[in-house]
Order: structure tokens, then sequence, then C-alpha cells
């Protein structure tokens, strides 16, 4: 083996004599250095491209769909999956190419119309992806990609922003919504793309891709059906109903006693449930109104073995989360729920396929690959005196062994209030046998509960929030504030229709410190 040069004899081994002083050589040495290191990253980048071969699995495989998901409390009515020979009958959402959607007040003059001169385009082409990065550019194209199509009204409505709370970004647009043409001379306004819930608009107008999103779709969907009340009530409220008992309706109670009374409310306070939804919650289907999830944080999804925060779906592998962008793009709204189908005109007959559309699995691929590579922002807050103590806070107090570095998680689940854990889910599931004492609605009383609440990665909590399952509190501090637990809290976050005052309770560890140690601690999980 032939020895290896010592740094000193490094330059000339290279072919290079440097001549000058001690300093002057050190520095045109090091520049060497490390303009080698770059080449050699850059060759080794480009290796490790041509290599790289997509190989992009059939994701809807019957065995592995019938394993995916947790059961529900009540295992009778879990999600049953449509087939395979079903699925792959829906035909193919094509990813079309979208353009901003602004606010009337910061529309371009003649926008709408140069937009109706557009030619449709269709911008997703797996022939044409060659490299990893042309997956990952073209996943990126499919998180914007509305599947939802609307009419343009609402959203051009002066008293949109106002109404709704929208943020904007930098450039005066919504970039949680797009324009969609699909048909020339069309357009419409596209919504419920992953980038909807999942794109933060910071207070300078920057966007966070994958964050814990701030658009308030609740408050958006009840400002759009209000508009509608205003010219057929009667058309309004029927949809309003029908919406509701798609998204919310739990089938082992039928009239469900959770959401009955709300579904026949009048409209106004059918609404209200909607508008008390604050940015960064939001009401998805299979929940509820009366416990609406927090966003969560897609930013190293890669390390995550359970989804949701119920857990409710198994993450093994780039294949599962392709599985639940399709089942949460559509495809779980069409399965049965123990003789329930939410997307069923009459929730019982099953759907013609042909009627629906779905990603095709190299969509899929491809959105997964960008999930996979989404990397945090550059932390502003610094690691320091004060919060270097708060490590040791962290470290004290035992925190990591929930909260386990470097994932601050530990990737398992804890029982809700009342559920007993099944024997056999003790041999299938990473389970805790620790009762954190939160609200317990959502994994008890939803089409979206295991009977478990996931253990939360602590990363990126400087620009997540509100907080808790629930988004019940703003901040940090508020989650350490011991007052939460009292029947007289005012939550800082949701707190519920028609609620002023409740408890936040659960997950009391840490309201104990001192002044002191809950600010040091606050410091260190804002760097991580």
């Amino acid at each position: 083996m032939p020895e290896i040069p010592q740094f000193s004899s490094w330059p000339s081994a290279f072919g290079y004599y440097p001549s000058g002083s001690k300093e002057e050589i050190v520095l045109r040495t090091s520049i060497l250095v490390l303009i080698l290191a770059a080449s050699f990253a850059c060759a080794q980048s480009r290796r490790s491209e041509q290599r790289f071969r997509a190989q992009v699995p059939r994701m809807w495989d019957d065995a592995a769909m019938a394993d995916l998901e947790l059961p529900l409390p009540r295992a009778r009515y879990s999600l049953r999956q449509v087939k395979a020979e079903y699925y792959y009958r829906i035909p193919i959402r094509p990813v079309y190419k979208t353009y901003p959607v602004y606010p009337i007040q910061n529309e371009p003059a003649g926008y709408i119309d140069r937009l109706q001169h557009e030619d449709p385009a269709v911008v997703f082409d797996s022939g044409k992806l060659k490299s990893r990065q042309d997956w990952i550019r073209a996943g990126e194209l499919v998180f914007d990609a509305p599947i939802a199509l609307f009419g343009m009204d609402a959203v051009r409505d002066p008293g949109f922003v106002a109404r709704t709370g929208v943020p904007l970004a930098s450039d005066g647009s919504i970039p949680t919504l797009r324009y969609v043409i699909r048909k020339k001379g069309t357009v419409q306004l596209g919504s419920f793309s992953c980038g909807m819930c999942h794109t933060r608009v910071q207070p300078d107008g920057s966007l966070i891709k994958g964050a814990q999103g701030n658009f308030p779709g609740d408050r958006v969907v009840a400002f759009s059906v209000r508009r509608l009340a205003a010219a057929d009530m009667e058309q309004a409220l029927k949809e309003a109903q029908y919406n509701a008992r798609s998204t919310f309706q739990v089938p082992w109670a039928i009239p469900d006693p959770l959401h009955e009374p709300w579904f026949n409310m009048p409209l106004a306070q059918h609404l209200a449930a909607y508008e008390a939804i604050p940015p960064g919650v939001f009401a998805r289907h299979r929940s509820s109104v009366f416990a609406p999830p927090q966003l969560p944080d897609l930013i190293g999804i890669a390390g995550r073995r359970y989804l949701d925060k119920s857990g409710l779906q198994q993450h093994r592998g780039i294949v599962d989360l392709m599985r639940y962008a399709a089942l949460n793009q559509g495809a779980d709204d069409l399965g049965d729920y123990g003789g329930f189908i939410p997307a069923a005109s009459d929730f019982k007959t099953t759907v013609d396929p042909l009627t629906q559309e779905r990603y095709s699995d190299e969509q899929l691929y491809a959105l997964a690959l960008y999930l996979y590579s989404l990397r945090p922002p550059a932390n502003p807050n610094p690691s320091d005196q004060l919060s270097e103590s708060g490590r040791k806070v962290f470290e004290r107090q035992g925190c990591a062994s929930c909260h386990t570095p470097p994932a601050y998680t530990n990737n398992k689940l804890l029982p809700a209030r009342g559920f007993e854990v099944p024997t056999e889910h003790r041999a299938k599931y990473e389970i805790m046998d620790v009762h954190v004492g939160t609200d317990p609605v959502l994994t008890m009383e939803t089409r979206r509960g295991t009977g478990y609440y996931k253990v939360p990665s602590l990363l990126g909590v400087w620009y997540r929030g509100p907080f808790e399952h629930n988004g019940s509190v703003a901040t940090l501090e508020d989650w350490f504030n011991a007052d939460r637990l009292r029947d007289d809290y005012l939550p800082t976050g949701w707190k519920g229709s028609g609620v002023e005052r409740r408890p936040v309770k659960g997950h009391e560890f840490g309201l104990k410190l001192t002044t002191t140690e809950k600010k040091a601690l606050i410091a260190f999980l804002r760097t991580l």
C-alpha cells in the first residue's frame, strides 16, 4: 500500500510547489484542499446521479394495504380498502401547469384575460425523468398540484383576505392556491394540493415548503359557503350538510352523538365551527370539527415510523408514504368503514371508479422522493449559554426517553385515556405504557382514531405552531404554562366553537420547572 503523504507534503504530492511565507503557503494550501474536496464531492454527486435508476413500486397491493393502517378503537369499523383491480381502473389525474392566485386587490391588470388565452399544459412526464433530481423536481410539481377545482368568484371577492386571514407571499399572491387551465378559455381555482396544508407563509412572505402550514382552510370553506348561501340558502345548506357527513360522520353510531346536533344546526351556527379553527389546524376528513388535528410538519418525515397524530398509518419505507398520499388525496373516501362509504352519494353504494381521479404510481414515487428531500430552513436561534442550560434541563428531566435525539422522537405510540391495548398490538406496534392525559376525542371518537397518539418530533418547533395534537396553544411558553390545566384557562390556539374557556390538559412534564428553567428549556427547543 502506498504511503499517504503527510499534510505538509500534500501540495507537492499534487504537483504544487508553493513559495512565500509560511502563512501564505498554509492559506494557499487550504484553498487548494477545499477546491479538491469540492471537485471530489461534485464528481461523487455526478456518479450518484448517473447510478440512479428509478424503481417505481406497484403501490396498491391488496395484502399490504390491508395491513397498512392501525385498526380503529372499534375495530369492526376500520377502513376496508378498495381492491387493486378497482383502484387501477381509476383514471390518472394529469398534473397541469398552474398559475399564481392573487387577491383581487393585488391582481395584475388583465391577468385573468391573459390566462384565458393560455393552452393547457401537462407538466409531469415520467418518461423525461432521468436523474434523482429530475424526479424530485417533478415531485414538487405533484406537491403543488391541486386536486379539486372550483369557480374563481370566492377568491376574487374583495373581502376574501380580510374575512379568512389567508396569508400572502412576498409577491402579493396566495401561494397555497393555484389557477388551473384544463381547457383553453376556462380558468379554474385549484385547491387541496399537498402544498395547501403543508406550506408555511412566514411573516416576511417567504415560504417553507413541507412545514406545518398556516392556510386557514376551514375559514375559507365557511367563506365560500356563506357566499353561496347569499344566492341560494337551500342549496348551501344541502351541500354543507352532505360535505360534513361525508367528512366527519362516524359509522358506529348513526345518528352520530358527537356530530348529529351540529349537522342539523342553522347554517350560520354550523359554519361557526369551521370559523373557530385557526391557521395551523385543519378539520381534515375522518377527523372532527370538535377535534381538529394540528397540521403536521413533513420536513424530516423519512425518520418517522407512524403518520398522523394518532399514528394511523405505518411508515416502513417509501412505498408506504406513497400509499399515505394516495389515501389522503381521495382514495380512503372510496373505501368502506363498516358499511359507510364517505364518497358515495348515499354513503353506502360503491362509487364508480371511472368518476374519480388518482395519482399514478410514478407521480406518487416522485412526490415521496420530494418529501424525503425536504430540509429545514436555517435556524435563526443561536446555541448559547441559555440554550445550553436548557439542554441540561431537557436531559435532567428525562425528556429524551420520549423525544430521543437525533430525531427527537422515539417513534412510539402512547395509549389514550380509556383505551385498552389489545394483546396482539404489543407484538406488532411500538407502544409505551405511558398515559400523558391529553384529550382523547380525536383518537377515540373519529375515523382517524387508533386509541393512541404518537410521540411527536420536536425538530423545527421554532418555525411551527400552534401546538398540541389539536393546536390548543399558540406558543411553547403557553405549553409550559401550568395555568392551562385550569378549567378557566383561555386557550391561545384552537378553543372550539362557542367555547371561551376550557382546560388544555395532559403532558404535565415540565410544568413544575422554575421560570428560569422553563425559559432555558424553551431556548434549547428552539435550536432544534
